[in-house]
C-alpha cells in the first residue's frame, strides 16, 4: 500500500494511492494515519478495504507528511562511502546517530526555507524508515519485522549551524520545513530489499545526487538494531538512514541552495519530492 495524507497544513485526511495513481479518501474508515494504523492490526485492517469503494479525491491537493503523531526523527550520518570521502571524514566504525526536531516536519511538496541570515542551506536525499512496532536491544535478524515501511526523505541542512556552531548536529538539521517526507508511506510488503533501491537528487533539473542504498555502509537492518541497542523505537517513529555523494558542501567550492532553486528527490519506488527554495 501507498498510504499518505492530504490537506492543508494542519488539516491533513488520510488516504491512499491506487492502482492507478488517484488519491483514495480513508477518512470513513480511519480518522487519520498515525502509529496505531501502522501497527500490523492496523495495517492488515487497511489492507482488506477495496480502494474502488473509497471516495476519489478530485484534484491535485497538497500532500502533507504521510504520518501522523510522529514521536522521534533519528538520523544516521556519514553512511555511504562515498559521502563520507567528500566530506573528508573517516568511515565510520559504527552507525553516527543523530536526531532532528519533529518541528521541522514538512510536506513532500512543501518549500524550503532559508532561515533567516542561513548561507549554508544544503540538500541530502534518504531512505526514510517507519517504525510500526516498539523496537528495543533487538538484534540484526529481527530488526526489519519492526519495520512498517519506507519512504523518501530529504534531511535539509543548514551547514554552518550543524558544523561550526558548536553542540550536536540537531542544531543544523530542524529548522521548520527541513524535514520533508512523502510523498507516500509504502509499506514494507512493496519493498522486498531495502537495500535495492536508486536515490537521486537534482538541483535546478541538474542530477546532484545518484546513489543506491547497496552503497550504504550499515545496512537498515544493522541500523534498526544499533538504534535500539541503545533506546526503545517506538510506533510512529523514523529513521533517515543517511545520504550518498553529492551534497552542496562536498561540491569545490561548495554550492548551497539558493531562493527560487527547484529541487527534486526521490527513492526509488516511495515517490518524488518537489520543492521551491524561498527565503523565511
Amino acid at each position: 500500500m501507498k498510504l499518505l495524507r492530504y490537506g492543508a497544513t494542519g488539516q491533513e485526511k488520510p488516504g491512499l494511492l491506487d492502482s492507478d495513481g488517484h488519491i483514495r479518501d480513508l477518512s470513513g474508515v480511519i480518522p487519520d494515519l498515525g502509529p496505531a494504523q501502522i501497527s500490523p492490526e492496523g495495517l492488515e485492517t487497511l489492507a482488506a478495504v477495496d480502494p474502488r469503494d473509497l471516495p476519489t479525491v478530485e484534484g491535485a491537493p497538497r500532500l502533507g507528511p504521510p504520518l501522523a503523531g510522529i514521536g522521534q526523527i533519528h538520523a544516521i550520518g556519514l553512511n555511504y562511502r562515498n559521502h563520507a570521502r567528500e566530506a573528508g571524514m573517516a568511515i565510520p566504525d559504527e552507525p553516527i546517530l543523530f536526531t532532528k526536531a519533529t518541528s521541522c516536519l514538512s510536506g513532500p511538496d512543501d518549500d524550503i526555507v532559508i532561515p533567516r541570515g542561513a548561507q549554508t542551506v544544503d540538500w541530502e536525499v534518504e531512505l526514510g524508515v517507519v517504525i510500526g512496532t516498539a523496537a528495543y536491544q533487538v538484534e540484526e535478524a529481527q530488526a526489519l519485522e519492526h519495520v512498517a515501511g519506507y519512504l523518501t526523505a530529504n534531511d535539509v541542512s543548514e551547514r554552518d549551524h550543524q558544523i561550526r556552531r558548536g553542540g550536536q548536529w540537531v542544531k543544523g538539521k530542524s529548522a521548520p520545513g527541513f524535514g520533508p517526507l512523502g510523498p507516500w508511506l509504502v509499506t514494507k510488503d512493496e519493498v522486498p530489499d531495502p537495500q535495492n533501491l536508486t536515490v537521486k537528487l537534482t538541483v535546478n533539473g541538474e542530477i546532484r545526487q545518484d546513489g543506491h542504498t547497496s552503497d550504504m555502509i550499515f545496512p537498515v537492518a544493522r541500523i534498526v538494531a544499533h538504534v535500539s541497542a541503545f533506546l526503545r523505537l517506538m510506533p510512529g517513529d523514523v529513521i533517515l538512514t543517511g545520504t550518498p555523494a553529492g551534497v552542496g558542501m562536498g561540491m569545490k567550492p561548495p554550492v548551497y541552495l539558493q531562493p527560487g532553486d527547484q529541487v527534486t528527490v526521490e527513492v526509488e519506488g516511495l515517490g518524488v519530492q518537489r520543492q521551491q527554495v524561498r527565503n523565511q
